[in-house]
């Protein structure tokens, strides 16, 4: 078995297993399966060099030939090793040097909040130089409409999620913001306040089932 050294750590790997993660690589930039030739050009290999690797891959799960075009796709192991590879990431990891950058490129405080039993919490704390006028530490559970980290989880999570977590004042403060949506008060010419509570209510509701 031939091996090389890696250059950019001073170790040796298998370059076998490195030219065979190239036709893997060429499967995975591609959304649709693959001839023999366009995936040997895509690694940039022979396909007769090529077509041995894929052999190997097929034992193994990580590639599939469709019987009847003869095309090449990832197979059940690929999907079943990024299914794990999501469930191993720690996102909090992922995002921690990130709004570090963030935070030396502004000199603003940032934090890093995730959803939990109580709505947005706030599970990183990264300090700037500049004053925060708010009391806010790890643990902070913040305003679902009255921050904008809670306006982004409601933005982008299921409606019945988000009311779960919002307390009685939430859901009327959702009320008060949707009837100045539709620009209606009790001051209003013909305003019709049985209606208009009903709309509103009927929002509400819909949006805690």
């Amino acid at each position: 078995m031939q091996l090389e050294d890696d250059e950019d750590k001073g170790q040796r790997g298998i370059q076998s297993v490195e030219v065979g993660g190239r036709l893997l690589q060429a499967l995975t930039d591609r959304p649709a399966s693959m001839t023999l030739k366009d995936l040997a050009a895509a690694a940039e290999l022979p396909a007769s060099r090529a077509h041995p690797y894929l052999v190997s891959f097929g034992k193994l799960g990580l590639v599939e030939q469709d019987p009847q075009t003869g095309r090449y796709a990832l197979g059940p192991m690929a999907l079943q090793m990024g299914l794990s590879c999501l469930h191993q990431s720690d996102p909090i990891k992922a995002a921690t040097p990130v709004a570090e950058a963030l935070a030396r490129r502004i000199d603003q405080t940032v934090v890093i909040a995730v959803w939990a039993n109580f709505g947005p919490t706030v599970v990183r704390l990264i300090e700037g130089s500049q004053p925060l006028h708010v009391n806010m530490r790890v643990g902070t559970v913040m305003s679902i409409l009255g921050t904008a980290t809670g306006r982004a989880f409601a933005a982008a999570m299921n409606s019945s999620t988000v009311f779960q977590g919002a307390s009685p004042f939430t859901v009327m403060a959702a009320g008060s913001a949707l009837r100045r949506a539709i620009g209606v008060n009790s001051s209003t010419p013909n305003f019709d306040k049985p209606r208009c509570g009903r709309i509103v209510s009927s929002t509400v509701i819909k949006a805690s089932l």
